[in-house]
């Protein structure tokens, strides 16, 4: 049963193996993050740790160390929060036009190694593919204009329109109620350790860490959830 192999491991180190045909044939649904599970976040790592702060010291006439002392401690107020995710949020507090600094780096955006065909796998399995993303609605529709993600999937939820953030209980509450899907027979996978615990304490019966997001930095070592370091090693 899914939830026994969730017990075995959701307290304790896992080097987990990928998923077995058993493992597979218990599962309904596949519940995926975007960035950092499918699609690499060296983009999103670059856009706010430097695009975003050339943009704003060139607005403000300031070196880009200057920049980043004086945006690291609003950045770190908001994680967890909406408001991080939330490119309106941004735009007003910073005064810049995020969502167009984002159309200007968007060449940038890619898949992680083998995300796509993993998507097409699962597809071939006959499960129900749903996405579940912090991403702001117009920075999704960004990353779909350049990736067409969203068509790989049967439905799509970003959380700007739950009002709540992964991280939070909220969150699952009402994904719950406009998604029919039984949780124990679920599979969820997300590189956010906070998303992470808030999908096992929602009672997501399988639960997967992908180690290595960012294509360009080395791989997290994660030990309280089963990991991979890509979403392709679990078929």
């Amino acid at each position: 049963m899914i939830s026994e192999r969730m017990n075995a491991t959701a307290n304790g180190p896992a080097n987990a193996p990928v998923l077995t045909a058993s493992d597979w044939a218990g599962i309904e649904t596949v519940l995926l993050d975007l960035d950092g599970t499918l699609l690499d976040l060296a983009f999103d790592n670059f856009f706010w740790r430097t695009r975003v702060p050339e943009a704003w010291a060139r607005s403000r006439s300031l070196s880009p160390e200057q920049a980043q002392a004086e945006l690291q401690p609003r950045f770190r107020a908001r994680e967890g929060t909406l408001d991080w995710y939330c490119i309106d949020y941004w735009s007003r507090e910073l005064e810049l036009d995020i969502a167009a600094l984002k159309l200007g780096d968007a060449h940038h955006i890619r898949w992680l190694p083998g995300a796509r065909e993993f998507l097409g796998r699962v597809r071939a399995l006959g499960k129900r593919l749903v996405l579940l993303t912090n991403a702001h609605p117009t920075t999704l529709e960004i990353k779909d204009a350049h990736t067409q993600v969203i068509s790989h999937f049967d439905a799509g939820f970003s959380s700007h329109s739950f009002g709540a953030p992964k991280e939070q209980a909220r969150f699952w509450v009402e994904l719950a109620k406009v998604l029919h899907f039984d949780p124990a027979r679920s599979l969820f996978v997300d590189d956010s350790l906070p998303v992470l615990r808030a999908a096992r304490a929602a009672g997501i019966g399988l639960i997967y860490a992908v180690q290595r997001p960012d294509s360009s930095a080395p791989a997290r070592l994660q030990v309280e959830f089963p990991a991979v370091d890509a979403v392709a090693e679990l078929l």
